[in-house]
């Protein structure tokens, strides 16, 4: 039976909204990482059977096949196909399970997997900005979940509500928030990204350049009174603010995968093999809790328990949505985005899977750990939950 392994991940250092990354097209930004990651690894992109690019606001800049745009861009040979997929968050995450999936079935043997967002360039909304666009989920939808016809699925007002079922304070939320930002900016430090980042070069408007390298979202120096300052948007009395939520960001990465034998062949030492690969499904109403069913259903089909896993990426959506995942699954708070997550570092929609198992894999190699999970909460009530071993 073939296997799926994981060979290298790379992904641009993420920038804030209107930030060092703004000023680049999402194509561009795409060939940028398949580029560096080719490059990193004598790879002859001819041989590359697919990219499965994740972008979720597939309108405006980003409304064409990204995946084949950025094989273009990076001046890859015409014959290397690409693909764009959204499941939404998860979009890059659902990248890589197909890539993997397609590699161990033996459809594909070298593929890339990830993904880009340009939020910047393309706000989330645009698509229901364009006139008479409409909702994406139409009136019987609508009606299964608000039969009255008051209401509307809203995110931000999921995890107000994921917050009070739970009972968890404001204090809790913008502690988590905290910690976040604590962890990626020692991780940023201790050069812990270093070789997973692959720098930029950004023109400025006069035409002089930089060098953009490190991710830009992170704060230092907040304290609890300063968050609790903050709004609450989605409740006027509420406990969910920009600050305990995830970041409006810009950014791609990108993974290698193919079989361990084939990489053998060419030299490649693999870094992890897709252990399980999961869905799950839940309300759309709450549908920042789907990370909790996908990450039992993934321990109970890899035959593993929570405390196998020595390395958990969960994306920070909102701060509700780890802590309640936390309360749910029993896992070690210091094993959970233990270089930040995405209150700190952002959340490129379409880029954050990939750029969260990018985290993951070189995370783990660094630190020896054999298994290491993942899971994203996504619109519509789902979720990918994803197990990797080290090898």
């Amino acid at each position: 039976m073939r296997d799926a392994v994981i060979v290298d991940a790379v992904r641009t250092p993420v920038g804030k909204r209107g930030g060092s990354l703004s000023g680049i097209h999402p194509v561009d930004l795409s060939a940028h990482v398949l580029t560096a990651l080719a490059e990193r690894n004598g790879l002859d992109p001819a041989t590359v059977d697919d990219v499965v690019w994740g972008c979720v606001s597939q309108v405006g800049e980003q409304a064409g096949v990204v995946g084949r745009f950025a094989v273009l861009a990076a001046g890859w040979p015409e014959s290397v196909p690409g693909v764009s997929v959204s499941r939404a968050c998860g979009s890059s995450q659902q990248s890589v399970h197909f890539a993997a999936g397609l590699v161990a079935a033996g459809q594909y043997d070298i593929a890339i997997a990830g993904g880009v967002e340009s939020m910047s360039r393309v706000p989330m909304g645009s698509a229901r900005a364009v006139p008479q666009a409409g909702t994406p989920y139409g009136p019987l939808v609508r009606a299964r979940y608000y039969p009255d016809g008051d209401g509307e699925f809203d995110q931000g007002v999921g995890a107000e509500l994921i917050a009070e079922r739970y009972g968890f304070s404001r204090t809790q939320l913008d502690q988590h928030a905290l910690d976040s930002h604590a962890r990626a900016a020692r991780a940023i430090d201790e050069g812990r990204f270093t070789d997973q980042i692959t720098p930029v070069t950004v023109t400025r408007e006069d035409g002089s350049t930089f060098t953009f390298d490190t991710d830009e979202g992170v704060r230092r120096g907040s304290t609890l009174d300063r968050l609790a300052a903050l709004k609450t948007p989605f409740r006027a009395d509420g406990l969910v603010s920009a600050g305990n939520s995830s970041q409006i960001s810009d950014g791609a990465a990108a993974l290698l995968i193919t079989t361990g034998e084939i990489a053998r062949a060419r030299g490649w030492t693999p870094i992890a093999r897709v252990h399980t690969a999961v869905l799950a499904g839940c309300d759309p109403v709450t549908m920042a809790l789907g990370p909790i069913p996908a990450t039992a259903k993934a321990l109970k089909r890899s035959g593993l328990s929570i405390a196998d896993i020595g390395a958990f990426e969960v994306n920070e959506a909102f701060a509700p949505v780890t802590l309640a995942w936390l309360q749910e699954t029993g896992a070690d708070y210091g094993l959970l985005n233990s270089n930040g997550g995405a209150m700190a570092i952002g959340h490129p929609l379409g880029g954050s899977g990939a750029r969260l198992m990018t985290t993951l894999v070189h995370h783990m190699r660094d630190n020896g750990i054999r298994y290491g999970l993942q899971a994203m909460c996504e619109a519509g009530g789902m979720a990918n939950a994803t197990v990797l071993e080290l090898l």
